[in-house]
């Protein structure tokens, strides 16, 4: 099809463009392309507008197979191997804590549900969704829960969930004043689960791209103004990049077009108050705190004399 030809169907001149931009993708060896969700929304919405313009006798003959719902593909399998969660849209002024509330337990029984994390095999079965504070203006984001986690079915229970609680102390605040998460919402298993016992692992890639629609859409309904990414492993779930975290801490990300500030997971600190060498002990530790300086100045939080020299 010429160039001109298609200049009166803007519906074909998009999926040329979409067509140039995953070949161009592939070439450079990515094997997923990350769409924005108006992206896929606008993408839902292409065979519904196909069958809109062949019905108004616009559609010219190159384009003469209709195209039905059923037979395009859903726009998540462009670039990304999961389903995604639609946006929500609720005006500022309709937005409370209930309402929240509500979609956030629709979102968890959606976790509950969900075939695709559960076909993976490598996680356990038991759903550990969040807690805190659902019109937050922080968000917590860490990796995946553990054994503790999982017998409470709530995230960062245990020592490093401890650990968090302090920081968030120094912070001024309580964790009931904050969310908490994590990029995956399920235990991963080592081997296959049955002689696990406490014995926990990080998550994999597949892991964390089979549920990181979950934290998209809890982002969407808690609209938080910074996520702070707790460990390398949370960082490259929401940033889809590696690097140590010594490098992404040195400046501010976006995830959702959210400020993303990246800094060492609680048991990293935990780890290092074991160790003999005290000293690296407490530089790690001041590092962790320039981190929430950093979030509390993006917020504007007030932060005291006191504080801009603390030490956790």
């Amino acid at each position: 099809m010429s160039d001109a030809a298609t200049s009166n169907h803007p519906i074909a001149d998009g999926l040329r463009e979409l067509s140039h931009i995953l070949e161009r993708e592939k070439a450079r060896g990515n094997e997923f392309l990350n769409l924005s969700p108006e992206s896929e929304s606008a993408l839902q919405k292409l065979p519904t507008e196909f069958m809109q313009k062949a019905a108004a006798g616009s559609a010219t003959s190159s384009l003469s197979s209709p195209v039905t719902p059923d037979a395009a593909p859903p726009a998540s399998q462009v670039g990304k191997p999961e389903r995604s969660i639609a946006p929500v849209s609720v005006p500022e002024g309709e937005r409370t804590e209930e309402w929240a509330r509500k979609r956030l337990n629709e979102i968890f029984r959606e976790v509950k549900n969900d075939e695709a994390c559960r076909n993976l095999g490598t996680l356990r079965d038991t759903v550990v969704f969040a807690t805190g504070n659902p019109m937050a203006d922080i968000m917590f984001v860490g990796e995946a829960p553990g054994a503790e986690e999982e017998k409470q079915r709530k995230p960062f229970v245990g020592p490093a969930g401890q650990k968090l609680t302090q920081i968030i102390g120094a912070m001024g605040l309580s964790r009931e004043e904050v969310y908490i998460s994590n990029i995956v919402k399920f235990r991963p298993k080592k081997g296959d689960g049955r002689f696990q016992g406490s014995s926990n692992r990080k998550p994999d890639q597949t892991e964390m791209e089979s549920c990181i629609r979950f934290v998209r859409a809890e982002i969407d309904v808690v609209r938080p103004k910074v996520i702070i990414a707790l460990g390398g492993t949370a960082a490259e779930g929401l940033l889809e990049r590696g690097g140590t975290i010594s490098s992404l801490r040195d400046q501010v990300h976006e995830f959702a077009g959210v400020p993303v500030v990246v800094t060492y997971h609680p048991s990293f600190l935990l780890r290092q108050e074991s160790e003999p060498d005290q000293q690296k002990a407490k530089a790690m530790k001041r590092r962790v705190w320039e981190d929430m300086l950093r979030a509390m100045d993006l917020l504007g939080m007030p932060v005291s004399e006191k504080q801009r020299g603390f030490f956790l």
